[in-house]
């Protein structure tokens, strides 16, 4: 059964659609001047097999990793940090072109491709782009990247491990 009633479920149509520059202006969209932290979440597919290692792990295998970053920065004249979309772009032109459906062992840098050591590779690619990126004028900085091997298994750097 159908119902005028725009408050029946607590929604509401706007009653008037809010204009810069009439209902609000420019100088009001920044609100603060405080640093806060944005953060992204990313899937990846990759193979990869561990050196040195008695288990099962010693044999190549793949995962569906689950990458989450977490960047602070202080907010621009409009009130945002780093754009989501921004983050996305990081992720797919500096990162993911080395690890999507790879196999990482050949891919990656020489090293054992542990989560341990992957966290450690994907937090230092981040902090090199954003040193030399457009954003630098909002002092952004990685706070932490977390990998995902498993759904429940996961390695960490953190901005105060790394420095």
């Amino acid at each position: 059964m159908c119902s005028n009633n725009n408050n029946l479920f607590g929604f509401r149509i706007v009653d008037k659609l809010q204009k810069l520059g009439e209902d609000i202006q420019h100088p009001q969209l920044k609100y603060h001047n405080k640093r806060v932290l944005v953060s992204k979440e990313f899937t990846f597919d990759a193979a990869h097999h561990l050196h040195s290692y008695e288990g099962k792990c010693k044999n190549l295998h793949g995962h569906t990793y689950k990458v989450v970053f977490g960047i602070s920065s202080l907010t621009n004249e409009i009130g945002i940090a780093i754009d989501f979309g921004d983050i996305k772009k990081i992720w797919k032109e500096q990162i993911e072109i080395y690890l999507d459906h790879r196999y990482l062992n050949e891919t990656l840098p020489p090293m054992n491709t542990t989560a341990e050591n992957m966290v450690v590779w994907i937090y230092e690619k981040t902090v090199d782009y954003l040193k030399d990126s457009e954003f630098q004028s909002l002092k952004p900085q990685v706070e932490f990247i977390r990998l995902y091997e498993t759904p429940t298994s996961y390695a960490e750097a953190r901005r105060e491990w790394m420095e």
